[in-house]
């Protein structure tokens, strides 16, 4: 646990730190689950519940959940699924129908050609990643990191006895790794780096001609590339940074991706990876898909082929247009209440803003801003040491009026911290 990361006294995260369980007969419990930390983002959306339950008007801007649900014809699938027919297993790598259809939206979207055979079907994006790391990553290996970034890799990397490479970054560098950073992390037991893009919790992208140099160097050393791409189809292409997937230019890297965001399905549980092209790799995968969870939902993957009808995309696109409005308010609201973004994020729907002004550090700033303000925040604990007390992510997938009343209750909240 590095010094950004010391338990709260009080919250979920202490009882982590017990080595047996709370019954002494039962037996001590693996490292892994002893040392696995927790997703502070749930935590305070936890509170945040318990306070709306007892009838306080919380503001929810925590979590990484779109408000719009899944595009109405794929809501039709689903129940269209439950009519009494069977619903066996689907192959490990997932129904034939589906893997073709997200080729079809590489081809179409992305022009990529993607052969179908190399995509498989997932339960959720966090098992694609799960699936990539299982792969790659041996004992002792190392996997290099931006700080910050979605804390459950490091998870996932230390799970398989790796060592993660913590490479902290900063607004010259967009929060994201570049060929020089990598460089100077780098060695012999370096196996892969991660990265995703666009990011969370900072909501921008790479740029692209840096995340070909990564791929690049990585690539001539003899690593593993995985980047998650989570957000990707939600990425502003007007704001003159380059945005594309890494298969564009790196046709060997482990691509991950998911049916959360974009489509708005984040409870469904449904995400892809892409791998690379190779019958080897391919087949370890299958194997590792098999074993891990046999299959993805079955119904879930039958509906979600109504995600690629023109009417569905067509709804995607809006709600891509709307998070660009409910963007605009966010960083419009917080330069005027003082608490400026360094860099405005053009992908994923989050802003990571900098309080170090205010003296607090940001576990406590969050902590009082939603027992006092009424406002759910996420602390920059939760993303890595390099930013754990100076910076806090707000998600503005909440509905435009949440996001401006979230805004004007910080602002009226701010000044009491120095009275």
């Amino acid at each position: 646990m590095t010094s950004g990361e010391a338990t709260q006294p009080g919250t979920a995260e202490s009882a982590v730190a017990a080595t047996n369980p709370t019954d002494s007969s039962l037996p001590v419990m693996s490292r892994r689950a002893r040392e696995a930390q927790p997703f502070r983002a749930m935590v305070f959306g936890a509170k945040a519940d318990e306070m709306i339950a007892n009838g306080i008007d919380v503001i929810k801007l925590s979590l990484g959940e779109p408000d719009f649900g899944a595009p109405p014809a794929v809501r039709d699938a689903m129940r269209e699924q439950y009519d009494g027919r069977a619903l066996p297993y689907t192959a490990a790598m997932g129904l034939p129908e589906l893997r073709r259809a997200i080729a079809d939206f590489y081809r179409e979207r992305h022009g990529l050609d993607i052969d179908p055979r190399r995509i498989v079907i997932t339960s959720g994006g966090s098992a694609a990643l799960l699936l990539a790391t299982a792969l790659t990553v041996d004992p002792g290996d190392e996997v290099i990191i931006a700080d910050p970034s979605y804390p459950c890799n490091r998870e996932l990397v230390n799970s398989f006895e790796g060592r993660v490479v913590d490479v902290p970054t900063s607004a010259a560098t967009r929060f994201h790794l570049n060929r020089e950073l990598v460089a100077a992390h780098w060695s012999e037991r370096t196996k892969a780096v991660m990265i995703t893009s666009p990011s969370n919790p900072t909501g921008t992208t790479i740029d692209f001609d840096v995340l070909r140099g990564v791929c690049d160097w990585a690539r001539e050393h003899g690593a593993w590339r995985i980047v998650d791409e989570t957000y990707l189809d939600l990425a502003d292409h007007e704001d003159g940074v380059d945005v594309r997937s890494v298969l564009a230019c790196d046709d060997g890297a482990i691509v991950c991706n998911s049916f959360s965001k974009f489509f708005g399905m984040t409870g469904w549980r449904l995400g892809w990876a892409v791998i690379p092209d190779d019958d080897a790799v391919l087949a370890a995968v299958d194997d590792l898909a098999t074993n891990y969870y046999l299959c993805a939902h079955t119904p879930t993957q039958h509906a979600a082929l109504a995600c690629f009808t023109p009417e569905s995309l067509a709804e995607c696109e809006r709600r891509r247009q709307e998070l660009l409005a409910r963007r605009r308010i966010v960083i419009d609201g917080l330069k005027r209440i003082g608490l400026p973004v360094e860099v405005e994020p053009n992908g994923a729907f989050y802003a990571y803003f900098n309080i170090s002004s205010t003296g607090l550090d940001a576990w406590t700033f969050c902590e009082r801003a939603l027992d006092e303000a009424h406002v759910a925040l996420t602390p920059g604990r939760d993303f890595g040491a390099a930013t754990a007390d100076t910076h806090v992510r707000l998600s503005y997938a909440a509905s435009r009026e949440a996001l401006a009343e979230g805004l004007d209750r910080l602002g009226r909240w701010l000044p009491t911290l120095h009275a």
